[in-house]
């Protein structure tokens, strides 16, 4: 798998997801990753054909384990809050692909920036090495910053505002933003009631 420095965007969208699939913050549905079928369905949701999963294999059960084990250390380095460590911790996940930065041309003849994973890297390698080059990309193109807890009061989600406003607030706007305009839309509708 080749994963862009200049589209930062996937890479930070997959590390704001996995991190997001937890039952920590699925508080009302549960863990997502329940079973490799539930990562396959998870990588097809982002578009993401790992080098790994080559000749239509599957995700395995070893395969989830390993990816479960990044989600928690992804989570750890989001909630760091320290812009050094997050740019060590996420130079740390682009290594373990086994390989360096290349320079090729793009689909359009442009000159850019890429991580290719190496021969044999497993799926939990090729999500690393694609998050922490998005990770890289946002420290670097957006600053540290931009890197938050969902404002929501009932949610423990993370994620990594890529927005050009920089002005996001939740983990899952469509979820998390609109729990809290329900909440006060009732909140408004129950004095008018009671008059």
């Amino acid at each position: 798998m080749k994963s862009s420095f200049s589209d930062y965007t996937l890479g930070a969208g997959v590390a704001t997801d996995l991190v997001n699939t937890s039952a920590l913050v699925r508080r009302s549905t549960g863990e997502v990753l329940v079973d490799a079928a539930a990562l396959g369905h998870f990588l097809a949701e982002h578009h993401l054909a790992p080098d790994a999963l080559s000749s239509a294999r599957a995700p395995t059960d070893r395969d989830l384990e390993q990816v479960l084990a990044l989600r928690r250390e992804v989570r750890s380095l989001l909630e760091s809050g320290d812009e050094d460590g997050l740019a060590d911790r996420a130079n740390a996940l682009v290594e373990r692909a086994g390989t360096r930065p290349v320079l090729e041309r793009d689909t359009d003849g442009h000159w850019q920036w890429f991580v290719a994973t190496g021969p044999g890297a497993t799926l939990a390698d090729e999500l690393a090495a694609l998050i922490g080059t998005g990770l890289l990309g946002v420290l670097h193109t957006l600053g540290g910053e931009r890197v938050r807890p969902c404002a929501s009061p009932v949610c423990d989600g993370m994620f990594v505002d890529t927005s050009k406003a920089g002005r996001r607030r939740y983990c899952t706007p469509g979820l998390c933003g609109n729990r809290l305009n329900v909440a006060r839309h009732r909140a408004r509708q129950l004095p008018e009631e009671a008059g």
